[in-house]
């Protein structure tokens, strides 16, 4: 078969309007083809089997059997169909191969906010590894919004094989009824019934407190991400457990949202609250929380320090660059998307809670307390 392995990935906008799923891959295909075409090949856009049938000078219905099922033509036969399509650039259409089989070879991944770039390395994983098995990712976005994340996750339904949800803000209802229709597998959070990949929080907030300690700080502010994430809560336990172990105090700030401008927003009360080291639901926030107390005057980390999470592209790029605690986030798209392809092909555990360490990643922005 002539389709590219090449990785691709379509968009959704968040509430369907701008982009149908279909017709994402469509504009690919036709991209794909005309592209071809520029490089000198023979072929058009939208060829066809005929096409091939009459390059190759055998029946289309000889055509379809070597392009589907591979094995029913003889070697001879298949080879020269092969050689037609390459030649004509042509490209399978999904969404016509799904009429005999019921499938499409695509897989949906819906995002809370595709502008975070701590989605950034699980969409690269999922696309990796549905590159390796012959399927397409379709991405789509919540923007944080539960509502808007069940109507794309069923109007993605409708086209994609199964569903990928990166930190869903959903109920555990809503997610258990989608994965009654179809696979679906959760990553950061964790829904009974449903497979899920999760990051382990609890040994890198411990060695992140530990470094706390050693500096010599006694009381820790964390700033919480949205209300709805499943995740903030977990890193919440995670430091408060911490925190107790190694006799630091700790304070909750909440954030108005998980964003470099969120974190600017709460500096006024990460100074109010006395804490001389802070930590943060993401890096986003560490990072805008950086750059407003830099702005007011603060030396970071001599007089405060800072400690984000994620190890988001980007997170050493600040001066100075951003402690955080690392997730492993590739290998968590990685490991969703092979969990995904495994219950389709109907090899996959389907309640098993799949968790993946975390790590302290040292830089610059955190050290030892003033008052030390």
């Amino acid at each position: 078969m002539t389709e590219s392995r090449a990785s691709r990935v379509s968009a959704i906008a968040a509430d369907g309007s701008d982009l149908h799923a279909g017709s994402a891959v469509s504009a690919e295909v036709n991209s794909a083809a005309s592209s071809g075409a520029k490089k000198g090949r023979t072929g058009k856009a939208n060829s066809t089997i005929y096409d091939i049938a009459k390059v190759a000078g055998v029946n289309p219905s000889t055509v379809s059997r070597a392009l589907s099922k591979p094995g029913r033509v003889s070697a001879k036969t298949q080879k020269l169909i092969e050689k037609a399509a390459a030649e004509l650039n042509y490209q399978v259409n999904p969404f016509a191969r799904a009429l005999p089989t019921g499938r499409t070879n695509t897989i949906g991944l819906i995002v809370a906010d595709i502008t975070n770039p701590t989605f950034f390395d699980i969409i690269r994983g999922a696309q990796a590894t549905g590159n390796v098995r012959d399927y397409t990712l379709v991405l789509a976005e919540s923007a944080e919004s539960g509502a808007t994340e069940l109507t794309v996750a069923r109007r993605l339904m409708s086209t994609a094989d199964g569903l990928i949800l990166a930190s869903p803000r959903m109920n555990d209802a809503d997610i258990r009824s989608l994965f009654a229709d179809k696979p679906v597998v959760v990553i950061n959070r964790e829904v009974e019934g449903v497979p899920c990949v999760i990051p382990d929080v609890r040994k890198g907030i411990g060695e992140a407190v530990r470094s706390i300690a050693a500096n010599g700080h006694k009381k820790l502010a964390f700033v919480a991400g949205p209300a709805q994430s499943w995740m903030s809560a977990r890193r919440w336990e995670g430091v408060q457990e911490a925190c107790e172990w190694s006799g630091v105090e700790v304070i909750r700030l909440e954030s108005t949202k998980p964003t470099v401008d969120g974190g600017r927003q709460v500096a006024r009360d990460v100074l109010s609250s006395g804490a001389s080291a802070v930590m943060t639901y993401n890096d986003l926030l560490a990072i805008g929380l950086m750059q407003e107390l830099q702005a007011a005057g603060l030396d970071i980390p001599d007089q405060i320090s800072i400690i984000g999470f994620d190890d988001i592209f980007g997170a050493d790029f600040t001066t100075p660059p951003l402690t955080t605690v690392r997730s492993p986030l590739e290998a968590c798209g990685k490991a969703a998307a092979a969990r995904l392809l495994d219950l389709l092909h109907g090899n996959g555990e389907l309640a098993r809670t799949l968790q993946v360490e975390t790590q302290l990643v040292l830089r610059g922005s955190s050290g030892r307390s003033p008052a030390r």
